[in-house]
């Protein structure tokens, strides 16, 4: 673990005996477990194999469960009192539970969740909210608060949570840990009370990326393959320029802990708002349309009112009658869900199902198999405890506007922390598409360990002042503007390389490359002007030295160029292209002779 991350544990049990006491700021007194746990139990893994076979798999781990997996002879909560009235305690443990303790883990209890498992913020109205370890002025997430809190806390290795649209990624995010949401449907839902059907997922939190890993090989039941690295690192620009934290530097974090492990080549960057545009036709079709009071025009906004729909009318379907029969106590965002969930029509689910079949293309065409989506988990930092903000249905569709992407889509995703900002925990989320499960686990345990340390780096910069800002600024410029040229877009390519070079004028590549883009759009003068600027700064640049040849060589400056190709090969004695662009203005000066 990079020492960030390891300075942020040390940090929180520092900080344990403090918060233990009663606060002025909190005002209430933060309960042993921080109000983590439902209740207390234990179940033990049978015993190990006689050598020489292997040990079960997650030997010597502890973990945790969100009150809404059965386990034989309890009362599955559902984060409701009036549920647990009404229900009789389980006949049998749910399968992925089973299949964590049969993996050699000690299960050790279950966990609060939001009322009916439906919330997003972890606000609990009928128990104590749990406290969020990492900052504990801040709600913790939901709706699988508890277990997040659990391994934020270090109570358990590891902890279990169901998430329809960000209940296990929006409380990773909250409380500083990693959380991974499986393809939709590769873990088995057997035993575990539903929200909404066709998005609900088991996904597990996790402090270690090696436990997040050993995890999932148990509850994903993958068949052994050599790992694969990414192919391709997608980062969207515009996600990250839209949220209230500095997004540069988790993006550009990123972009450094790719280079250093698989190298620039695979890096692209991609603004996800105009590609869903473009690729989820069925999107438009709910622009324009009034949505929650107001207008919803982005397509990360409109996909999430999409997912809200789906899984309201799921949940509908689920728990109406058990509503109407028992009349319980729901929190208030519950029974305004409710009622919203009576207007909602067949047409709309069938909108909402086509927009789902168009975003697992789209994510599959932009990922392909080795691919990755960068994007941040969620656009804002944890609300304050009792902000009234979190009732509101703009706070639910912020909070998971994010989370729409993979939810929608089917796909896999991991949360990873990134440090903190303001006192609040950032992170990041990788997402593939969806099956690429393993793929995506081996991914972060590859680069996790570089993410701490880039975003270490990037803390450090930002801190030590506006002109390590400003570089760093200038290579994200740069970056947008290779993406441009590869897109033979030159003039945008233009616009992005002056940025860059506004930010910091001492950088040979920046004038090589807007050198390049002048030369595809004939621009001779400026592309040799550019390129006799990037020599003067490096006079080993070569890339330089051949655009200013290839510029001379077009106006007509044959022993110009002839000399600027020279000067490449001396630097660079095997380079073809010098080669041969000296070859061609050689016969051009002897047919002038001639």
């Amino acid at each position: 673990m990079g020492s960030q991350s390891a300075n942020l544990w040390v940090l929180l049990g520092l900080g344990l005996a403090g918060i233990l006491i009663m606060t002025k700021k909190l005002k209430k007194a933060v309960k042993a477990d921080f109000g983590a746990f439902v209740e207390r139990l234990n179940l033990l893994p049978p015993p190990q194999p006689l050598p020489p076979k292997a040990p079960h798999p997650l030997t010597g781990l502890t973990f945790a469960v969100s009150d809404v997996f059965d386990i034989n002879g309890f009362v599955t909560g559902f984060g409701n009192p009036d549920w647990s009235r009404t229900h009789e305690p389980a006949s049998q443990t749910s399968t992925a539970v089973s299949a964590l303790v049969e993996g050699g883990a000690r299960c050790t209890g279950r966990t609060v969740v939001d009322d009916m498992a439906f919330g997003i913020s972890g606000e609990q109205s009928h128990f104590d909210t749990p406290t969020n370890p990492a900052a504990p002025a801040r709600m913790p997430g939901g709706s699988s608060s508890g277990a997040a809190v659990a391994v934020a806390a270090n109570f358990v290795d590891f902890s279990l949570g169901t998430d329809a649209v960000g209940g296990v990624r929006v409380p990773a995010a909250y409380c500083g840990v990693l959380g991974f949401r499986p393809s939709h449907g590769t873990v088995s839902h057997t035993g575990i009370i539903p929200v909404s059907a066709s998005l609900d997922i088991v996904g597990w939190f996790a402090r270690e990326p090696s436990i997040l890993r050993r995890v999932g090989h148990v509850l994903l039941q993958v068949p052994f393959a050599p790992q694969r690295n990414p192919r391709s690192v997608v980062i969207a620009d515009d996600c990250f320029q839209s949220v209230n934290f500095p997004g540069d530097h988790v993006s550009q974090a990123v972009t450094k802990a790719v280079e250093k492990l698989f190298g620039r080549q695979i890096l692209r960057r991609e603004n996800l708002e105009a590609y869903l545009n473009s690729k989820v036709p069925s999107l438009k079709l709910f622009a324009g349309k009034k949505a929650n009071g107001k207008s919803e025009s982005s397509s990360t906004n409109l996909l999430t009112c999409a997912m809200h729909i789906l899984r309201r009318h799921e949940f509908r379907e689920n728990h109406l009658d058990w509503i109407n029969a028992a009349k319980p106590n729901l929190d208030p965002v519950i029974s305004a869900q409710m009622q919203g969930a009576l207007e909602i029509t067949d047409a709309n689910i069938d909108s909402c199902n086509a927009i789902r079949n168009e975003m697992r293309s789209a994510l599959t065409d932009l990922l392909r198999d080795d691919g990755i989506l960068v994007i941040p988990t969620v656009a804002e930092p944890p609300p304050k405890i009792g902000a009234k903000e979190i009732q509101s249905e703009d706070y639910q569709i912020r909070s998971c506007s994010f989370s729409s992407i993979a939810s929608m889509s089917g796909g896999c995703q991991v949360c990873i922390p990134m440090g903190v900002h303001d006192k609040c925990p950032i992170s990041v989320s990788f997402i593939a598409r969806q099956g690429g499960d393993r793929f995506l686990l081996d991914t972060i345990q590859t680069m996790y360990a570089s993410l701490q340390e880039q975003a270490e780096l990037a803390t450090k910069s930002s801190a030590s002042g506006n002109a390590l800002s400003k570089e760093t600024s200038a290579e994200m410029a740069k970056e947008k503007g290779n993406q441009a040229f590869k897109e033979k877009q030159w003039q945008k390519a233009i616009g992005f390389y002056t940025e860059a070079i506004k930010l910091n004028g001492n950088n040979a590549t920046y004038f090589s490359n807007r050198a390049a883009a002048h030369l595809e759009l004939s621009n001779f003068l400026q592309a040799e002007s550019d390129s006799t600027k990037a020599i003067d700064l490096d006079k080993k640049n070569v890339k330089a030295y051949l655009r200013r040849g290839t510029a001379r060589e077009i106006m007509g400056y044959y022993m110009e160029a002839m000399k600027d190709f020279r000067f490449a090969l001396v630097l660079e004695p095997t380079n073809k292209r010098a080669s041969l662009a000296a070859d061609r203005v050689k016969k051009a000066l002897e047919g002038i002779t001639v």
